[in-house]
């Protein structure tokens, strides 16, 4: 019997610098799904002055060769700048903010409250019945908060994906 060696998935952050035009996340987009590689999370901004320019945060999964065929893929799109694979440059910070509407009442609102405070969750909005938590940190720290508060009355979420940046004083 023959066994097939399959290289394990890694999970990524790439952050493309791209000129700031219409169509360019479809083209980004484009790229993977034509080729059949998952995008887990994506945010996109402006980050110039004059608007010519944006940055693209890509959270994706793959074995070693595949970041690398997404990576020179992309790099050859016209519009793009640079492409920097913070998993690989070294220390990096990466963050998510998320808004979690939770509904309750009577101990399950204090309850609620509580885990709030512990997981540093700031209520942006409030009524007698429910709450809306603004959460930012690591994606697992989200993962976590609103598992808890699943049990505590989640109604619904909303999650801006993962912006990242490498750390020190140098630009990536």
């Amino acid at each position: 019997m023959m066994k097939i060696k399959t290289e394990a998935s890694e999970r990524h952050v790439l952050t493309v610098t791209v000129d700031n035009e219409a169509g360019i996340l479809a083209k980004i987009a484009g790229l993977f799904t034509a080729r059949g590689y998952n995008i887990d999370s994506l945010t996109v901004a402006d980050i110039s002055e004059n608007h010519a320019i944006s940055r693209i945060t890509i959270v994706t999964h793959g074995p070693p060769a595949v970041i690398d065929q997404i990576h020179a893929q992309l790099e050859r799109l016209v519009p793009v700048h640079k492409v920097v694979d913070l998993t690989e440059v070294g220390p990096y910070v990466e963050r998510e903010l998320a808004l979690v509407k939770v509904c309750g009442k009577g101990d399950i609102r204090v309850e609620a409250l509580r885990v709030a405070e512990v997981f540093r969750a700031k209520v942006v909005d409030t009524s007698t019945a429910s709450f809306i938590f603004e959460l930012t940190g690591t994606p697992d720290k989200i993962d976590s908060f609103i598992a808890i508060m699943r049990e505590l009355g989640l109604v619904e979420v909303g999650r801006t994906g993962v912006v990242g940046m490498t750390r020190g004083a140098e630009e990536a």
